[in-house]
């Protein structure tokens, strides 16, 4: 699922019924999620996050903006924060199966809108920004609120002159902010801001050999570069935690990433005397940020990565000593777990549970939903096969392929582990549209076109079945071929099982195919069918005469 996350920020942190107001304008959009609202009375100023896919929360963002232009007249704000709008800024982030340039893209869409439709001028920033010279969000700002009239700037989008009311706008795209702290076994602050120093993009003061500050000739002081970029940070003392902490803001964790900061933090400590003994995270994190860093010490350990994504989650926090000042827990903090929540439908049950619902006198779930269970048995077993391989004595020219082929098969797991429930879901759907009434022409034609809807969903979720067991089929005779000969027979049932997969989801197929009006969407996806089912039955032959031949020579 394409996810995006959108932290604008309202003029507005003193009255609750505006805030209330902006608020109920995003979550009323479907698929739009409110994670966060943060007010701060001595700011003036609500920071809200939500999240959902692209559609939803670019509707949910000028909705947003919107109500604050209604809401919020700029002529009498007042507050700490730096300001130029009633909605200040409108970042979007890229979360999960997103890129910057759709960020970007759904940046300059939505500026486009706010200055057509609500009059607002609107700049373009970071990512986003029209201009190299226009990135830094501090120079858009610069002048604030009081000094729009006097700009000689145009904005990207929207009317040059002042608008006294609202403002103006900065929307843009950039990269996941992540706050991280680093804790110390020590209540030295004057350490702390040294490793801080070392570390953080800014770098710390040159000194000389008296420990005096060295100013060029118009006495600005230099400076010694640090070590990381998109690392802001300081040291400081926290009273509550009774110890010293590196604050660090990661502005952007693709150039430098948790697991980066913390080992170098551990090797600055060291050459102080000092020790570290965790960290935490302040707000919500990226899923991807986490992943990485768990994957970064499974490989420092010798293991491999091609394991549960709750497996390399649970390497991370152990690693980088998350529950040091308290329970860590990432259905609270990874930010795409807190949109998903915690699994549901037939999934979220036991094997048990399913077999006993699968065998009462519902209708669904049904074949399809076997099928996809099918496929995520055969992929699950081919991950297994794989991390056998990756641990056994002698196999070491394998191993890269190996951890490949375990992440890609843990992946295509999780895939159809998912496909189990939207089989169910789109067999529901035709039943929902079969119980619409058909007493009027109009009341027909809305039936009619939503039954063709609900079918051709119902017949292209066990296509993409269909075409994942391919993929199944490809890891199982990889496994079978180059895999750990003690599982050959391991591969050889995960062979079969993405048959079983491939042959129940190509009948599901055929059989919804009759249901159809379209009939060239319907011919084209039969012979799609056709091909993938051919495919299938090539692999999985491939899988059993490389199993037996291995049979027979033992």
């Amino acid at each position: 699922m394409k996810l995006i996350e959108c932290v604008p920020n309202f003029s507005e942190g003193r009255d609750p019924s505006v805030i209330d107001a902006i608020t109920s304008a995003i979550t009323v959009v479907e698929g739009a999620q409110l994670l966060d609202v943060d007010p701060g009375a001595a700011t003036n100023r609500t920071v809200v996050t939500f999240v959902g896919p692209p559609a939803a929360v670019e509707e949910a963002a000028f909705r947003a903006i919107q109500t604050a232009a209604a809401l919020i007249d700029m002529t009498k704000h007042h507050g700490e924060h730096p300001r130029m709008g009633a909605t200040d800024v409108c970042p979007f982030v890229p979360l999960q199966d997103v890129t910057m340039a759709e960020c970007v893209a759904l940046a300059r869409r939505l500026g486009r809108r706010v200055g057509d439709e609500l009059g607002i001028p609107v700049f373009l920033y970071e990512d986003a920004a029209s201009d190299e010279n226009r990135r830094s969000l501090a120079v858009i700002r610069k002048g604030e609120y009081e000094g729009l009239a006097d700009r000689s700037d145009a904005p990207d989008f929207g009317p040059a002159e002042f608008n006294p009311r609202s403002g103006a706008t900065a929307i843009g795209a950039r990269e996941f902010l992540i706050a991280y702290n680093i804790n110390l076994n020590t209540r030295d602050r004057r350490l702390a801001n040294q490793i801080a120093g070392v570390l953080r993009e800014t770098g710390r003061p040159r000194r000389d050999e008296g420990g005096a500050i060295l100013r060029d000739a118009e006495g600005v002081a230099l400076r010694e570069p640090g070590q990381f970029k998109e690392l802001r940070g300081v040291g400081w003392y926290i009273e509550e935690y009774g110890r010293a902490q590196l604050s660090f803001n990661l502005t952007n964790h693709t150039v430098t990433s948790l697991h980066e900061v913390f080992d170098a933090a551990c090797r600055e400590a060291d050459a102080r005397g000092l020790r570290v003994t965790g960290s935490e995270l302040v707000g919500l994190v990226p899923r991807r940020a986490l992943l990485a860093a768990g994957d970064h010490y499974l490989r420092r350990q010798g293991a491999t990565t091609g394991v549960p994504e709750a497996e390399r989650i649970h390497a991370a926090v152990l690693s980088l000593g998350l529950d040091d000042l308290g329970p860590f827990d990432p259905a609270a903090k990874v930010i795409e777990y807190r949109y998903t929540g915690a699994p549901t439908g037939l999934i979220a049950g036991s094997v048990a549970g399913f077999v006993d619902e699968l065998s009462s006198s519902s209708p669904a779930p049904g074949g399809g939903s076997v099928a996809a269970l099918c496929g995520s048995l055969s992929a699950g077993l081919s991950a297994m096969i794989a991390a056998l391989t990756f641990t056994k004595k002698g196999m070491e020219e394998v191993r890269g392929a190996m951890e490949d082929l375990g992440q890609r098969a843990q992946a295509l797991k999780d895939w159809f582990l998912q496909a189990v429930d939207r089989d169910t879901d789109a067999f529901n759907q035709v039943l929902a549209a079969m119980r619409l009434p058909d007493k009027t022409e109009s009341d027909i034609a809305v039936r009619t076109k939503a039954m063709e809807s609900a079918n051709q969903q119902a017949t292209q979720v066990p296509l993409e079945v269909l075409g994942r067991s391919v993929e199944a089929l490809e890891l199982a005779l990889v496994v079978a071929r180059d895999g750990n000969p003690n599982a050959v027979t391991d591969a050889g049932v995960a062979g079969a099982c993405a048959l079983a997969a491939g042959e129940g989801a190509a009948l599901n197929v055929r059989i919804n195919l009759g249901s159809l009006n379209d009939a060239a969407w319907a011919s084209t996806t039969e012979s799609a069918a056709a091909d993938l089912i051919e495919r299938c039955r090539t692999l999985s032959a491939e899988v059993r005469e490389t199993v037996e031949t291995a049979l027979r020579g033992k």
